[in-house]
């Protein structure tokens, strides 16, 4: 089955636009996890565990185990979330962007190690970095587009030919590059009057993961507003620190799910039809 068609049926299966960014931070992990050797990976099973209903993709982001050497446990997530959550589209955040030769490691190493269903990646080195994603043609390739930290305007907003980068890169991957249908845009929630201009550029069809909400800030009606297609899907809106550490007591479980719910709740408050 194809990403986008994964991600289809995620959206209405889960009535949902949620995604859960899967950030372990072990300094900020509850009491009784400090000290265990597998503490990230019971950590994150546990989140993705009691967040699955809420959830129409999970979001590990890969730093967050390589700088602790801790692949080993992001690879037993991975199968972890495709054997228990089958449903639940598996996106690795990894923002990958070099050269054709590399890219083919990179994609190996996020389809065929971690057995993503969609990879983030970067396109500043352009086309030639992206093609060797297609070789998996059911998974989904995620193009940075418009960020929601602050300092993506440096680049981003950039003039060419009389408008900004990140309207360019919107026109070539879905007018140029999309030719497998298979590719989706990264663009933040922080930027609402940005999202509507990309949504505006690329139709309703493409999904949008938008990272922003919750923690950075991001507003949820002005997202949904400005993102949602006509069919009131098309986004994947992530949260990441606001789930994870929703408490740092006995009841941390109970409090992502919590906030879990809430976000999915509010999301679908603005979703177009509903209310």
């Amino acid at each position: 089955m194809s990403f986008t068609r994964k991600l289809t049926q995620a959206w209405a299966a889960s009535d949902s636009l949620l995604t859960v960014g899967l950030d372990p931070d072990p300094a900020r992990f509850p009491a009784e996890l400090r000290g265990r050797a597998d503490r990230i990976f019971d950590f994150c099973r546990a989140i993705a565990d009691i967040t699955a209903p809420y959830a129409c993709a999970f979001k590990p982001q890969i730093a967050y185990f390589a700088a602790r050497r801790a692949e080993d446990q992001l690879e037993a997530l991975c199968r972890h979330i495709k054997e228990h959550h089958p449903d639940v589209p598996l996106v690795l955040d990894a923002k990958r962007g070099d050269i054709g030769s590399t890219a083919e490691q990179y994609a190996a190493e996020a389809f065929e190690r971690y057995g993503a269903d969609a990879v983030t990646v970067s396109p500043y080195m352009g086309s030639d970095s992206i093609e060797p994603y297609f070789a998996w043609p059911d998974r989904g390739v995620i193009v940075l587009c418009r960020t929601s930290n602050p300092g993506g305007s440096d680049l981003q907003f950039l003039e060419t030919g009389g408008e900004p980068l990140y309207l360019r890169v919107a026109d070539l991957v879905a007018k140029k590059w999309n030719r497998h249908g298979q590719l989706g845009l990264v663009v933040g929630a922080t930027f609402p009057a940005e999202l509507a201009a990309v949504r505006a550029r690329i139709g309703a069809d493409m999904p949008l993961l938008v990272p922003g909400v919750g923690a950075q800030g991001g507003d949820v009606q002005a997202t949904v507003q400005a993102g949602c297609n006509a069919a009131g899907t098309g986004m994947m809106i992530n949260s990441s620190r606001a789930i994870l550490y929703a408490s740092g007591g006995d009841d941390w479980r109970e409090a992502a799910a919590r906030v879990a719910r809430e976000t999915r709740d509010a999301i679908n408050g603005f979703r177009p039809g509903r209310g």
